[in-house]
């Protein structure tokens, strides 16, 4: 009982220590991605106001909910503001490699997504994001910002950070990828090197008949294997029979010998009855002929 009881005991932690980490792996695949501190012609959100806001990505292939999160933010040495996000919102569940945005509006009235805090225009603002039970997973210090300008990753979950709004290549994305790539680099390297589409055509045309090639191989071996097995299986059923055949052969007796003689003699003209082959019928008088006789004869015709 007790090898029994270290055994289930074993189990369970080793359950309680693998969901342990799944909640820490779904949790920590949330990041802070990118921030905009004074917003004056940019995003506008539900409202139609410009409101400073902070995007949160979900670099996980599977979804995570920021219900019960914290936001916190601090401008001034010893003043954090904290902002949790409210439960029962399905629009908190962020899908596997998408963005969440929170305006720093101070105004949490309006709606799950603007917190009770605003970003200083002035001053580096520090953003951290915790899990529900106050676990560090995120943070980041913000630079004073000009105007329209965020302060995001170079890509999606990127280490390097940079400010976004000073060129044309380099624009705020609120709500979409920081880095959109417009171009496959394999594509246009492949065309450079054929622009005729020769060696495509060659290396698909190479590709499939060599997969003909290795299908003919495998059925033709396939073929040939059970071929052979069924050939060896045939022949001890075959030699079994002759051996059956043989011992039935053997286990014969003199008497059995004798009968069958008998009977060969009998039917080759031995002792045998010979009939004269002449068929003989004899006119019997009965009631049946007497019917049979009157209903041959005519019946008269009465008027």
């Amino acid at each position: 009982m007790n090898k029994y009881k270290n055994y289930l005991l074993g189990i369970l932690l080793a359950i309680g220590f693998v969901s342990c980490s799944n909640n820490q792996e779904s949790a920590s695949k949330l990041l802070i991605n990118e921030v905009l501190t004074d917003n004056v012609t940019n995003f506008q959100d539900d409202y139609g106001i410009h409101s400073a806001w902070i995007e949160i990505f979900n670099k996980s292939y599977g979804s995570v909910d920021l219900a019960g999160c914290l936001l916190k933010v601090s401008n001034t040495p010893g003043d954090t503001t904290v902002y949790i996000i409210p439960k029962g919102d399905v629009l908190t569940s962020i899908k596997p490699r998408q963005h969440a945005l929170f305006w720093a509006d101070a105004k949490p009235s309006r709606g799950t997504f603007h917190t009770n805090f605003k970003l200083d225009t002035e001053r580096p603002n520090w953003i951290g994001l915790y899990d529900s039970g106050n676990k560090l997973l995120d943070q980041i210090t913000v630079p004073i910002l000009d105007a329209d300008k965020s302060y995001a990753r170079i890509k999606d979950a990127d280490k390097e950070w940079e400010v976004k709004g000073g060129s044309i290549a380099k624009y705020v994305t609120p709500s979409t990828n920081n880095q959109t790539i417009d171009k496959n680099e394999k594509v246009e390297k492949f065309a450079q090197h054929d622009s005729t589409g020769i060696g495509m055509s060659i290396s698909a045309m190479s590709v499939v008949f060599v997969g003909l090639l290795l299908l003919y191989i495998i059925f033709r071996t396939l073929g040939k294997t059970v071929y052979r097995n069924k050939k060896t299986d045939k022949q001890p059923v075959t030699n079994m029979k002759q051996e059956e055949t043989a011992k039935k052969t053997v286990e014969c007796t003199d008497e059995v010998y004798a009968a069958i003689a008998m009977a060969l003699h009998e039917e080759l003209g031995g002792v045998h009855d010979i009939e004269s082959n002449v068929l003989t019928i004899r006119h019997i008088q009965s009631p049946w002929n007497a019917r049979y006789t009157a209903l041959r004869v005519a019946p008269e015709k009465k008027y």
